[in-house]
């Protein structure tokens, strides 16, 4: 970035950092620095008895502010479990007659979010705060941007950072000074932790499937693309890991799972990331009642694991994960909502549906989205409470396997909670013959204009004819299901970096040098 674009605090922390070298004081230390202990160890071990533990500790962070004393401060230091006041004193860290460390360094050319390093004791202050008294500092890192303001007394956050913008593009600054988001990415590898080790503990073994696929199979959605030079052949980012997986069970593994990141070249909105993650596993010799079972069970630990409690508080609502969940076809769905009974309805008849119930609906959409589509519009929001919505008609799933019992329907269930989806699950279509027939629907509507329809992986058809077990399947939104459990309104804030259009000063900028 050139000079002339800094602002005044950015040009003098510039010049601060001149000085600093100009005194034979690096900036930019080599990185090893004995740390021995963390903010979050000292505040709930320290006491008056178990003070000699904390006669020497070393802790690093970044400064957060400071209350200036004249021959002595209190700051408070932030490292990456919490903070914690420091007591700096000149005479203790600069023991000699050369004071220059203390009246030009650390009171002049130290700023709020430098990082430091420091050697002290604990000790307890006058008004009972838990803090370390500094007798060494170093300079770990010289910051020079100046932090957004946010200011704090009692416990309690005042003007904090809420602006979207700043709190996805910047994330590290909004890490820095709004603790409480960490508190949320904390929780997603929590709940991750917890899932993996589920299956882990259940015989499932976790695996890898290419991103890169030359048939984006798998979901109905449109894709990213992209060119490979060397193979001079297009690909495309995976917008599903299903049809991979399947052939692993093909191949004779009982249980697989991956956590997979999808990518979808579709809109954003609070529920949608054009990158985002799925868990998707696929066991053999089970079907959809097994696996309606087995999410009962899964997500009743998750929510244990993250939030200590079956009852999670989400907005306005409790949502209870204690098994079992509620569990309704979505013909019903529909006819509860709307009062239609659309089972019987041929393609025709569910466009007019569509327009009695002013929904949006044009000649591209087959009989399976038209359906999709009134559940979305009329149905979906309704089912706060974990629901498996069951038994989809065959033209809504050309994946999945029949429905045993039931003509023209799929044994196919979607897990809805707080008025989304969260999960989709299948017992799996294994008949390669009717599987090809599927894909060739598929490509029907490709040809109407349906740029979310299926290709046809031929590969994925050899593999079938070779024999997949009885197999069920399912997939997970990790995104959403990280935002139940976080009371997150946004998938913007459960994930570190969201997409976003470029910033259009930076891009001028680069354009000026």
């Amino acid at each position: 970035m050139s000079t002339t674009h800094l602002s005044e605090q950015e040009q003098l922390r510039r010049e601060k950092l001149a000085e600093l070298i100009m005194m034979g004081i690096e900036p930019y230390p080599a990185p090893l620095f004995p740390v021995n202990i963390n903010a979050v160890t000292i505040k709930e071990n320290f006491t008056v008895e178990t003070k000699e533990q904390f006669s020497d500790v070393c802790l690093a962070g970044r400064i957060m502010s400071v209350r200036d004393m004249g021959k002595a401060n209190f700051c408070v230091l932030q490292d990456s479990t919490g903070r914690i006041q420091l007591y700096i004193r000149r005479d203790d860290i600069c023991p000699g007659e050369d004071k220059t460390l203390y009246d030009i360094v650390w009171k002049k050319l130290i700023d709020i979010g430098d990082i430091i390093g420091i050697r002290g004791y604990g000790f307890i202050t006058k008004t009972g705060e838990t803090s370390v008294h500094v007798t060494e500092l170093t300079i770990l890192s010289k910051s020079l941007r100046p932090l957004p303001i946010v200011k704090e007394a009692e416990g309690q956050t005042f003007d904090a950072v809420t602006d979207p913008e700043f709190k996805y593009r910047q994330r590290y600054a909004d890490l820095i000074i709004n603790p409480a988001v960490k508190e949320t990415f904390l929780k997603r590898t929590k709940l991750i932790n917890s899932i993996r080790e589920f299956l882990n503990n259940h015989g499932a073994v976790e695996v890898d499937t290419p991103v890169l696929q030359s048939i984006p199979g798998g979901a109905a959605a449109r894709p990213f693309s992209t060119h490979h030079n060397a193979l001079d052949i297009p690909l495309y980012l995976r917008i599903a890991n299903e049809l991979y997986l399947k052939r692993l069970i093909v191949g004779g593994f009982d249980w697989v799972y991956e956590f997979s990141r999808n990518f979808r070249n579709e809109g954003m909105d609070r529920t949608h990331n054009p990158e985002f993650t799925i868990l998707e596993f696929y066991t053999a010799y089970k079907d959809y009642f097994w696996m309606m079972e087995t999410t009962e069970q899964l997500l009743e630990k998750a929510a244990l694991d993250v939030c200590n409690t079956t009852d999670v508080t989400v907005g306005a609502n409790t949502i209870s994960f204690k098994a079992p969940f509620k569990r309704i076809s979505i013909f019903d769905a529909i006819q509860e909502h709307t009062g239609i009974d659309v089972s019987k309805m041929n393609e025709e008849q569910l466009r007019s549906v569509c327009k009695q119930l002013h929904i949006p609906a044009d000649n591209t959409m087959g009989k399976g989205k038209l359906i999709d589509t009134i559940f979305g519009e009329k149905c979906e929001k309704n089912y706060i409470q974990p629901t498996f919505i069951i038994d989809y008609p065959v033209e809504m799933s050309p994946l999945t396997k029949k429905h045993r019992d039931k003509q023209g329907l799929v044994e196919r269930f979607e897990l809805m909670i707080n008025g989304k989806e969260i999960a989709n699950a299948y017992s799996e279509l294994n008949d390669p013959i009717d599987q090809r027939e599927r894909f060739e629907e598929q490509v029907k509507l490709s040809e109407r204009g349906d740029d979310e329809a299926m290709f046809i992986d031929y590969d994925f058809l050899r593999a079938l004819e070779y024999g997949m077990p009885p197999t069920s399947g399912i997939g997970f939104g990790v995104d959403r299901l990280c935002m139940l459990l976080t009371n997150q309104a946004s998938i913007q804030d459960v994930l570190l970096f969201p997409q976003m259009r470029p910033e259009k000063q930076q891009e001028q900028e680069e354009k000026e040098e």
